[in-house]
């Protein structure tokens, strides 16, 4: 039986799979890589090829506000992308630390109290993600433009306006997630140290936190890559001063220009905050799933 399973493991058609989804995955990457590194002229060429002498200057003309010398081979410094890095990098960030408080303290709510209506409302924060984002996008615009004012200054156009809507979007989700992991701390450890005479914030931040990491973690990763690569809503609320980088990659395209180089090192510089996110945010799930472990 173990020969005959270590066979089917061995199947080439097994690898053939594998090889086809490692390819679906990394190419467009590769391409986009590829692409970044070449001049919009060898770009559109006809007789372009895979051999060709790599360059930086589309990434120089993407960076040139933010580069600590002057490029070379670049007309004129358009800080826009620099600007939209910003704006991305604050949107998402705070969008994620908000959703998070938010959220383990619901969670935290839904699975230890007892109220009426508990399990409708852990039932209605599942159907809430479940509405697209599109749907959302007329109602927003007109409540965010004319009715959801400070003073003078309105929700659309501004940073905290998009913010709101990202944790409004994600808060659902991500109670939904925090709650599964909460189910599993054992309630003796809460109850021994409410005996020691802990309080109840001190039970939250000291006790169950620390437990739920993981949870936390993942939780974070989904909140931040949609805050980062969210586009239709963030189109539609945001001005020339708070778009985003996605909005700007979009908005770079033109009916008579379109420079895919600059675009395709923008796109590679856009993967670059998740992917750095993702790892420090794993590191973390792996060490909470790994801190209960008994060695043999």
């Amino acid at each position: 039986m173990s020969a005959q399973s270590e066979a089917e493991r061995q199947h080439p058609a097994f690898y053939a799979l594998l090889v086809a989804l490692v390819v679906m995955s990394v190419g467009p990457i590769v391409l986009m890589l590829i692409t970044s590194l070449r001049l919009n002229v060898e770009i559109m060429s006809d007789t372009s090829s895979l051999l060709f002498v790599p360059t930086l200057r589309n990434y120089e003309a993407v960076l040139c506000d933010v580069l600590w010398y002057e490029p070379k081979g670049v007309d004129s410094c358009d800080p826009t992308f620099g600007r939209a890095l910003g704006n991305s990098l604050f949107i998402a960030t705070i969008a994620t630390i908000i959703t998070l408080v938010l959220g383990c303290m619901a969670a935290y709510a839904i699975v230890r109290f007892r109220f009426y209506g508990r399990d409708g409302l852990s039932l209605m924060t599942l159907l809430m993600r479940m509405v697209p984002p599109a749907v959302l996008l007329v109602p927003v615009f007109g409540i965010w433009t004319f009715q959801f004012c400070v003073g003078d200054q309105c929700a659309a156009g501004t940073h905290w306006g998009v913010i709101l809507i990202y944790v409004a979007m994600n808060l659902p989700f991500v109670i939904w997630i925090l709650q599964s992991f909460i189910v599993q701390v054992p309630i003796q450890l809460e109850e021994a140290a409410r005996i020691d005479g802990a309080g109840p914030f001190r039970v939250f931040f000291l006790i169950v936190l620390p437990i739920i990491r993981p949870g936390l973690a993942a939780a974070a990763i989904f909140t931040f890559r949609i805050a980062w690569n969210e586009f239709l809503l963030a189109n539609a609320l945001t001005d020339r001063k708070t778009r985003t980088v996605p909005v700007t990659i979009v908005n770079s395209l033109t009916e008579y220009n379109i420079d895919w180089g600059v675009i395709m090192a923008t796109g590679m510089l856009l993967a670059i905050p998740p992917i750095i996110f993702t790892f420090i945010a794993s590191r973390q799930i792996i060490t909470g799933m790994t801190a209960g472990a008994v060695k043999g």
